[in-house]
């Protein structure tokens, strides 16, 4: 026996673990593709010739020059939910062995499961700044980085277990979807606590905890009528990914041969004078060089995505995706990814970073997009975000003297172009996220201006999104870092100063700003005529703004003072939306507001008026 062993050892081979990796590690039956691909890893697995149990068919076998990997595609159709056994031999009749592969049952309804719509609003969190629920798994033996709070760039422990914690919280403030940055392991050994450079994507990161912890938060999410949104990543994996250190094939990623980053030029995607180099380096080319770019022209590489994607939204149950680097990726590979996804699950949201500065290069990207069609492109993606949005929220409250296209134009200017999208109410509308800078620090905590800005994402058209800590006044400057602009929520680390998921907690600035955003947004919660009503907007005049959301019940009349004086004028060019309407009833402050003659705005200020 010992012997046995020894010539185990030295040849490398072991008895009972000739694969060493199975993904998707399970699947469903009933799905309405029913081709299953599965891949199998192990040390010259390609030697060997696979089968399976229960007269399921194999449709296909493909074999890499890499011979670790053997891919195996399968054909469920009316199999029922079971385990099938996978046998390889490497002869005619010897078996020599077998892998166990379970079928599982399908949720009743996955297929139709609702996903975040205009009626929703995303509250975005980094969890290892947001609570540290377990401190017991702030480091971790498996991963090389450490938790170090004191570097802003590094781990600082919050986890999966402190976003359960603080749900009641979130929930509070009028949020109804959870968008969290990604939870995959991410084993780069600097900086990985942003999750972007994912290093096993079939597992969560054992400092944010397990796999099952993610499935609890969904189903925490689910008691309290909310939704999970996952932080999907199509373009790039991180360095340290198994797959990467040992390549199914050189394909997988873009080479050059080697490293070449990427000039991030996304107009190239569709510019028709665009030179075929310059195309290329924009999506070839890597975002850094821990990033390695996957090849989404690649089947195998686009069908792993593809299952990986749709194994989460089985498995954890998910409500809708967010999609990083969106317009990255080889388009017509992630248009594919895109439309299997919401062929599986024609309700599903993704909403994809197409971070540009212009509406049409921006809608180009959106489902069903006339401007797409011009090139034959259908990108199948329901939600683009509304980057020029954001780009007018963050600038126009600091410009006092409007001029032709400064201060509350920019905000009319953004709504203006709403032609171009084919479906506007899908529209992720927001004023900063991660990566951006703070909208506290970039109006230096003027009350005020948040309140106008606040003001304007939750009646405006489109799915709000609200980045954590901007409700109790979080500012930071991105001039300084990433970290600066990811402080941890105050409260979510034992022995922090003060605790403001707490109303007892707060500071009185944090109060303020948490009251405000909290009594908006749960107002907006049931108002239809904010999620689908139709908008009328006004040229403005002196720095004000007003538009109306109305639907065949209701009008909602927003107006904003963007000038540093007190501004009066009269409600007469307003008529066609006014009509019979006498007074408003101001959402916040409660009070009767007449609108059938003069109105008069403080300073720096904003009015949602319930038309009565």
């Amino acid at each position: 026996m010992k012997k046995l062993l020894y010539i185990l050892l030295v040849t490398g081979v072991t008895a009972f673990a000739q694969v060493e990796r199975t993904e998707p590690p399970f699947w469903w039956s009933g799905m309405n593709n029913p081709e299953l691909q599965v891949m199998f890893y192990g040390k010259n697995i390609a030697q060997y010739t696979p089968s399976v149990s229960d007269g399921v068919v194999i449709n296909n076998v493909v074999k890499t020059e890499n011979p670790n990997y053997v891919f195996v595609t399968v054909d469920t159709k009316n199999v029922s939910a079971k385990t099938l056994t996978f046998s390889f031999k490497n002869g005619k009749d010897k078996v020599d062995f077998t892998q166990k592969y379970e079928l599982k049952q399908r949720k009743a309804g996955s297929a139709n499961r609702e996903s975040y719509t205009s009626a929703d609003m995303l509250y975005l969190l980094m969890p290892d700044r947001f609570a540290n629920g377990n401190p017991d798994n702030d480091s971790h033996k498996a991963v090389t980085e450490k938790a170090d709070r004191a570097n802003p760039n590094g781990r600082h422990g919050g986890d999966i277990e402190g976003i359960i914690k603080n749900l009641d919280y979130i929930k509070e403030l009028g949020a109804t979807a959870v968008w969290a940055t990604p939870l995959c392991e991410d084993n780069d050994p600097r900086g990985s606590y942003h999750g972007y450079g994912q290093s096993d994507v079939y597992k969560i990161d054992p400092r944010y905890g397990t796999n099952e912890d993610y499935l609890r938060l969904s189903a925490e999410l689910k008691k309290r009528g909310m939704k999970l949104v996952l932080d999907y990543v199509t373009n790039h994996w991180g360095a340290q990914h198994w797959m990467y250190k040992d390549l199914p094939t050189y394909e997988w990623v873009h080479q050059f041969p080697g490293y070449s980053q990427s000039n991030y030029r996304m107009a190239t995607q569709f510019d028709v004078n665009a030179s075929k180099s310059d195309k290329r380096q924009c999506v070839d080319g890597w975002f850094v060089p821990s990033m390695p770019d996957l090849n989404q022209s690649n089947p195998l590489v686009l069908n792993y995505l593809t299952q990986n994607a749709i194994w989460w939204i089985e498995y954890a149950d998910l409500d809708g995706f967010r999609v990083d680097t969106y317009s990255y990726n080889d388009k017509e590979g992630i248009s594919k990814w895109t439309k299997a996804i919401t062929d599986e699950y024609p309700k599903f949201n993704i909403v994809g970073e197409v971070w540009m500065n212009d509406q049409a290069q921006m809608a180009y990207w959106q489902k069903d997009s006339k401007v797409g069609a011009i090139q034959s492109f259908n990108s199948y993606l329901p939600s683009v975000m509304d980057f020029t949005g954001m780009d007018a929220l963050a600038q126009a409250f600091n410009e006092d003297d409007a001029g032709w296209d400064r201060g509350m134009y920019k905000m009319y200017n953004n709504l203006a172009n709403d032609f171009l999208y084919p479906n506007i109410n899908s529209v992720l509308t927001f004023a900063e996220n991660h990566d951006t800078g703070r909208l506290n620090e970039i109006y230096k905590n003027d009350f005020k201006k948040y309140q106008m800005a606040m003001a304007i994402l939750a009646t405006e058209r489109g799915i709000p999104q609200l980045y954590y800590g901007s409700e109790i006044g979080m500012a930071g400057d991105k001039g300084k870092g990433d970290g600066d602009i990811r402080h941890d929520f105050p409260g979510g680390w034992k022995g922090d100063s003060h605790n403001a998921f707490t109303a007892s907690g707060r500071t009185e600035q944090e109060k303020q700003y948490f009251d405000y955003t909290s009594k908006l947004f749960t107002w907006r919660k049931n108002k239809a005529v904010i999620h689908s009503g139709k908008t009328t907007q006004y040229l403005p005049y002196d720095n004000v703004y007003v538009y109306f959301r109305y639907n065949e019940k209701e009008t909602v009349m927003v107006v904003v003072n963007n000038a540093p004086a007190v501004k009066a004028f009269n409600t007469d060019r307003f008529a066609e939306n006014i009509k019979a309407y006498k007074s408003g009833t101001d959402v916040i402050t409660g009070k009767t507001v007449n609108v059938a003659g003069e109105i008069t705005m403080e300073p720096k200020s904003v009015m949602v008026l319930e038309l009565k």
